[in-house]
């Protein structure tokens, strides 16, 4: 037997958790038909030989939706006919802050739905003096409440046995008479809709879209105007009417007594983190070990990746046989795909630190913390979720700015967060960083990593610059409002950590990774073709003379179809301090710009018969005017200003028409990042050189 169970609840509530402890590693990440919103579904198997799909629905606090991602909750539990419509519904609350989630339930058991409540961290609520009554409260809500602990894996096969049982059985009463709170109203909508949901009804008659409601959107319009109704009224009188039956059931089911031990110390510590000084200075540092660590800890598996690439360059260069495959193989392959693997390490060191500050909570003292800065130029508290998520991924990072109920504060978060050093900017950063800035230590730190650390800083202060910009051009009378609920330090579930991690690392290696590969292909074939017979003539040039091979391969690489390309845009990007061949690298930087390293190995890798690390290739290219080594501190600096503020992603681009539903506000994106890039690079190339 198949069942469809949908986790539902408020964010951090523990429902990935949840997800997390019911379906291990069987998961599928995606997206909805049609929206960019987070899908993830996953498999599990029941007692009673069920064959369970679970989804993960974005978190929300109510079925009358204020953000994209509750819209999205909203309508799969409103719409029966949608595919994604559970067979049981399992709502989890947290235990320590029960009655908002309360709220969403009754909502839920109101739609006349298979509802199974996981009161989460019922442990750790008994520790701060909050006694909730489990059975009392099943008995009130009139359906199974089950207490777990998703972190710990406490509870959870009850909890399957909960969600078996609900399979057969809907709850037997509302919770809340919607009919009897608008009499014969509801009936009327029950019938013009053509099913008997009285729930479902009144939030079709709320303006709510649910099935079989925008069909009768204009019948429903009537109905409220003949009997005087106004729909934001109608809700706001359930609404509080929903609230003081909830307040008699935790007046009943809850008590609150003294919190014991550790529990003592949290306002202690929100003291500090939350402090309007301290917090930042504690938020900074934070940061400044991030780098260091990064930087530190992923030199050894990184030196490991290049040396076991080069064997096996080696390897296969001696076991081929000379000719065009071997070139391909050794030199546009092992070359690109050498390029991808070696940053593994520092990618996931990054995502497992983003990942342990999200687990513990903390990153929701960071969201409050930061919010009067952020009013000040045009966002809000909200907005630093998808500007640090942007030092993972840009777009996923957009996505979530759909929590974000202000239609302005939410284009400029939209805008800006590109700004924001990405992941994919790291190995570009990491290379560069290499070659230029030397591995010592300034003051006891990594001066390689305090650098890298410099330009994460660098492209938040452009994306806060460019907000407070934006704050005078677009123009709204919307007002905004900010309400963050602060959840429960915890100690991180590394299981979660460890999945994130791997997650994102399949997600480089993968996704970027056959963007990669196929650019090195067809970057190879570019480098080791010419028109005519170019190729010949400078063999010709050269026979027997000193060093021919070199000359050869250099020559070569500058007579074919690649060449020919960066030649073209040479004159443009020379004031920058570029030269062709950085050239061929912008420009195939716009599939994605983790590709200017597998681009840059690829380019220096053709007719080199050494083989050696990219660095070393690059470490060695001498500028062909002076005779000095080509990649000087201000031609790095010029370079990695260029990747920071260039709007080089192309999925950026389509991710940001997509949320703005038009093609202006990503082609403003683009121009303004373009020429910030450029100017950037200009100057300090100009000043350093």
């Amino acid at each position: 037997m198949k069942v469809k169970i949908a986790l539902a609840g408020n964010p951090n509530s523990g429902k990935t958790t949840l997800f997390n402890a019911l379906t291990g590693l069987k998961q599928k990440v995606g997206n909805y038909p049609g929206i960019t919103v987070e899908k993830k579904v996953g498999k599990a198997k029941f007692p009673k030989e069920i064959d369970a799909e679970i989804i993960d629905l974005p978190g929300t606090y109510s079925l009358f939706p204020k953000s994209m991602d509750e819209k999205v909750a909203q309508q799969i539990l409103c719409n029966d006919e949608d595919v994604d419509y559970p067979d049981v519904t399992v709502v989890i609350a947290d235990a320590t802050n029960l009655r908002r989630s309360i709220f969403l339930l009754t909502q839920v058991i109101d739609l006349k739905m298979n509802v199974v409540l996981a009161l989460n961290m019922v442990d750790i609520a008994t520790k701060k003096g909050v006694i909730v009554n489990v059975d009392l409260l099943s008995k009130e809500l009139g359906i199974q409440v089950v207490a777990i602990n998703a972190r710990k894996r406490k509870g959870i096969e009850i909890l399957r046995e909960a969600i078996i049982n609900a399979v057969y059985k809907k709850p037997i009463k509302p919770f809340l008479s919607v009919r009897k709170l608008f009499k014969t109203v509801i009936e009327r909508v029950n019938e013009i809709r053509g099913k008997e949901n009285d729930y479902a009804s009144f939030l079709a008659l709320c303006k709510q879209e649910i099935s079989g409601e925008s069909l009768n959107r204009c019948a429903i319009n009537q109905l409220c105007k003949a009997n005087d109704l106004i729909p934001e009224r109608v809700q706001a009188k359930e609404t509080v009417k929903r609230y003081k039956e909830i307040d008699e059931i935790m007046h009943l089911c809850v008590k609150k007594g003294r919190p014991t031990g550790k529990y003592q110390l949290t306002k202690s510590i929100d003291d500090i983190l939350i402090h309007p000084i301290f917090g930042y200075v504690v938020f900074l540092s934070i940061l400044f070990a991030i780098f260091q660590a990064v930087f530190a800890w992923s030199e050894y598996p990184m030196d490991l990746i290049d040396g076991l690439f080069v064997q096996l360059q080696t390897f296969t260069s001696n076991s081929l046989p000379e000719g065009l495959l071997n070139d391909l193989v050794v030199n546009g392959i092992l070359a690109g795909l050498g390029g991808i693997v070696i940053f593994v390490p520092q990618i996931a060191f990054l995502f497992a630190f983003i990942a342990f500050l999200e687990d513990t909570g903390y990153m929701a003292r960071v969201s409050f913390i930061t919010d009067k800065l952020l009013r000040g130029v045009g966002l809000n508290g909200r907005s630093i979720i998808p500007l640090l998520s942007g030092a993972g991924c840009a777009i996923p990072a957009i996505m979530s700015a759909r929590t974000i109920s202000s239609w302005k504060e939410r284009l400029i978060t939209i805008m800006v967060t590109p700004l924001m050093s990405c992941s994919a900017r790291l190995p570009v950063y990491t290379l560069i960083i290499g070659l230029i800035i030397p591995a010592e230590e300034f003051m006891g730190f990594n001066l390689q990593g305090l650098v890298l650390m410099a330009f994460y800083l660098i492209g938040f202060v452009a994306a806060i610059s460019i907000a407070f910009l934006m704050k005078f051009i677009i123009i709204s009378s919307e007002r905004s409002y900010y309400i963050m609920e602060m959840p429960s330090y915890k100690i991180p579930d590394w299981k979660t950590v460890m999945y994130t991690i791997v997650e994102k690392v399949k997600v480089f290696l993968f996704d970027a990774g056959k963007i990669i590969i196929a650019i090195s292909i067809v970057l190879w074939v570019l480098s080791s073709f010419a028109p005519g017979n170019k190729f010949e003539k400078i063999e010709e040039k050269w026979a027997g003379k000193v060093d021919a091979e070199m000359h050869i391969a250099a020559e070569k690489l500058e007579a074919s179809y690649a060449g020919m390309i960066g030649k073209t845009i040479e004159p443009a990007i020379k004031p920058l301090g570029f030269d062709w061949k950085i050239g061929i690298s912008l420009i195939t930087s716009f599939a994605a710009r983790e590709v200017f390293v597998g681009t840059m190995s690829t380019i220096y890798s053709v007719g080199d018969e050494n083989i050696q690390s990219i660095q070393e290739r690059m470490k060695s290219v001498k500028n062909q005017e002076t005779g000095e080594a080509f990649f000087t501190p201000a031609v790095g600096i010029s370079l990695m200003l260029f990747y920071a503020f260039a709007m080089q992603c192309m999925g950026t681009v389509a991710i940001v028409y997509r949320e703005t539903g038009h093609w202006k506000w990503p082609a403003i994106q683009f121009l303004y990042m373009g020429a910030l890039a450029y100017f950037s690079s200009f100057i300090a190339y100009q000043l350093l050189s």
